[in-house]
């Protein structure tokens, strides 16, 4: 555990054409950088907000954080199963808990989610928000848990989106492994994808898997786009949806994931999203890939949909 800086310590004790840049609108309290850093000797809880782990992936996975020095607890009910749904890690009530008991604990300086899966959505409105955002952390999470970033950055708290602690794709690819350090540890300045739409917007990175988002973007953002085993006429669907109900309307650009298992995804990707105008970078490296990219959500970044570079903070 870090010494508090002074703000941290106040919070702990509160209980189609070329479209110009489009100009950003920022959820209240936003980060204009970065989220949240860690440094070695810093605490992280691993909690399961969503399905049942493996104890051998869970064990492997630890055994890397604690080379990178960081001082790792597991959360209590890490490891439950529920006892007649057997895809939740336990009770709704216990993961919201958990989840909630490991980030309000003082000494604990990022809450890392074990995997996704599915059950994130059944358990994040049991969840005290306000009492959680008031404290700025480390959250790392991807897949499922994209219904936890959502409330954490309409909250203008920012997260990192990226690969947990244990899956196979933290525990057994290596590159991945090796973003997600970085990623903690020194930051990303940018990273880059392929131009699909070209123009240029600055606005707040949100978003996540597609199936997993609910509420609408705020004004101006960026929103950030993934999906796996999703056949491409289920991803039209879910789009089409989505664009009937005025869901996009707040939209001022976008960044394209990984598609993985879903076929060949661009056609249905172009029809459905090219008509929005807006800046579009696709093959952005986040996602169900191999080797995928740690991103950050709620900071400000800024795309370029022609050279498929995606610029954060500033």
């Amino acid at each position: 555990m870090r010494p508090a800086a002074p703000e941290a310590a106040t919070a702990a004790r509160t209980p189609a054409g070329t479209p110009a840049v489009a100009p950003a609108v920022t959820p209240a309290g936003a980060a204009s950088g970065q989220p949240p850093l860690l440094r070695p000797g810093d605490r992280v809880t691993v909690v399961s907000p969503a399905g049942p782990v493996s104890a051998d992936l869970l064990d492997a996975g630890t055994t890397w954080l604690r080379k990178w020095g960081l001082d790792v607890r597991l959360d209590p009910n890490v490891l439950d199963i529920h006892p007649t749904l057997p895809y939740l890690a336990g009770h709704d009530a216990d993961r919201a808990r958990s989840f909630e008991q490991a980030w309000l604990d003082p000494s604990v300086d990022g809450v890392l989610c074990a995997r996704g899966g599915y059950g994130s959505l059944r358990m994040v409105d049991l969840v005290d928000w306000t009492a959680v955002t008031a404290h700025r952390k480390v959250f790392v999470g991807s897949s499922d848990t994209t219904a936890l970033h959502e409330r954490f950055w309409q909250h203008g708290t920012p997260t990192w989106f990226g690969p947990m602690i244990a899956t196979r794709a933290f525990v057994e690819d290596t590159t991945a492994r090796e973003r997600l350090h970085r990623a903690l540890f020194t930051g990303v300045p940018s990273y880059t994808g392929v131009g699909m739409a070209p123009g240029t917007a600055r606005g707040v990175a949100v978003g996540g898997n597609l199936s997993l988002l609910v509420d609408p973007p705020p004004d101006g953002a960026i929103l950030l786009l993934e999906d796996v085993n999703e056949e491409p006429y289920r991803l039209d669907r879910m789009l089409t949806g989505l664009l009937r109900s005025g869901w996009f309307a707040p939209v001022a650009g976008l960044v394209l994931g990984s598609w993985t298992g879903c076929g060949d995804a661009s056609a249905v990707l172009a029809d459905r999203l090219g008509g929005l105008g807006v800046p579009i970078v696709a093959d952005a490296g986040f996602g169900h890939c191999d080797g995928q990219l740690t991103v950050p959500l709620g900071v400000p970044v800024e795309i370029d949909g022609a050279t498929g570079a995606v610029t954060v903070g500033g």
